[in-house]
């Protein structure tokens, strides 16, 4: 028997009857080629907004920092003179000269001198001072901007100050005259004690630093420790050996490093305070020899040996350093 009204045809069951959408029949929406999906399209944009604010910075990162460091490189084995070209390429002539340079290794022992003054003395008056200024009153808080003052000043003006203070009539020596010394030390005349006065200035300079970074420090120190210490009768120095220096860990990475950059590039100190002197080098340092062999001497090639050498002794030491101390993060 065949139902032609519903369209069955024998014993074939009757197929079910759905009645009409109200929006309409439904059509197929065949996707659009070559578009991206919408999720795609949205990591893409983040990624070209991310580019366009990190260009201006990965340029000028290029051309202040990757350039000259290549130019340097580039240089080294040449013996670039602009007032003497043409420059020819004489390979590792310029390295091998140093070796025997006196008033280059001079220069970098004295550097090695004024860097481990001033990470020592910085690190341990920063920390002195931190403890004496972690208090929450305003007196404390207005004495931790006085002490980071000389950090913001320029170099030079640090300098010029302490030149005027230096000096044999200077302030410091007048001071001491005036309380009974005959012959008060010639602090920047003296070919002994130049140097270590040079190391003092830079030292003060960067004490503020070390303070604001070991205030950070001592503000994340869990008080909680600190009174589980007091509970099981632990004295002051016993609290600070047990639970503030470890918490301080990271701090001391910080100070050390950066006080270690700080003391292999001392240049302005030198150039405003002694130009080198007393004498023939007594107060050179790297950087120093580096500018007056390159634009005094006209020597750009050996100067920019000079630099290489230098970028590589503070890139080495410094990996070194934050190496030793980051282990001591995790293992105390």
């Amino acid at each position: 028997m065949t139902h032609t009204r519903h369209g069955v045809r024998g014993g074939d069951p009757p197929a079910a009857h759905h009645p009409p959408s109200p929006s309409g029949p439904r059509l197929a929406v065949a996707p659009v080629r070559g578009r991206p999906p919408r999720g795609r399209r949205r990591v893409s944009g983040r990624i070209t907004t991310f580019a366009l604010f990190a260009l201006p910075g990965l340029l000028a990162y290029l051309l202040f920092v990757l350039v000259p460091i290549g130019m340097t490189a580039y240089y080294s084995l040449t013996n670039r003179n602009p007032f003497n070209p043409p420059t020819r390429w004489v390979g590792l002539r310029n390295y091998t000269e140093l070796l025997g340079d006196a008033e280059f290794l001079r220069a970098l022992a004295n550097t090695v001198v004024v860097t481990v003054i001033v990470m020592v003395p910085a690190n341990a008056g920063g920390l002195l001072i931190a403890q004496l200024l972690d208090r929450p009153t305003r007196l404390y808080v207005a004495l931790r901007g006085v002490f980071f003052t000389p950090v913001v000043l320029s170099s030079v003006v640090v300098s010029v100050i302490w030149q005027v203070v230096l000096t044999d009539d200077g302030l410091l020596n007048s001071a001491l005259r005036g309380l009974g010394v005959e012959d008060p030390p010639g602090w920047l005349s003296d070919p002994g004690i130049a140097l270590y006065t040079i190391a003092w200035v830079i030292t003060w300079q960067m004490l503020g630093f070390c303070v604001v970074v070991y205030l950070a420090g001592l503000q994340g120190v869990p008080r909680e420790l600190q009174e589980a210490a007091a509970i099981d009768r632990c004295g002051p120095l016993a609290r600070f050996r047990n639970v503030t220096w470890p918490m301080l860990a990271p701090a001391l990475t910080i100070n050390t490093v950066m006080l270690l950059i700080t003391g292999f590039k001392a240049y302005d100190q030198i150039q405003v305070i002694t130009n080198g002197g007393p004498g023939t080098g007594t107060t050179t340092t790297m950087a120093f020899q580096v500018v007056r062999t390159s634009f005094n001497g006209n020597r750009v090639g050996y100067g920019s040996a000079m630099a290489a050498v230098m970028l590589v002794l503070v890139a080495c030491v410094s990996v070194l350093v934050l190496r030793v101390l980051q282990r001591r993060e995790v293992t105390r």
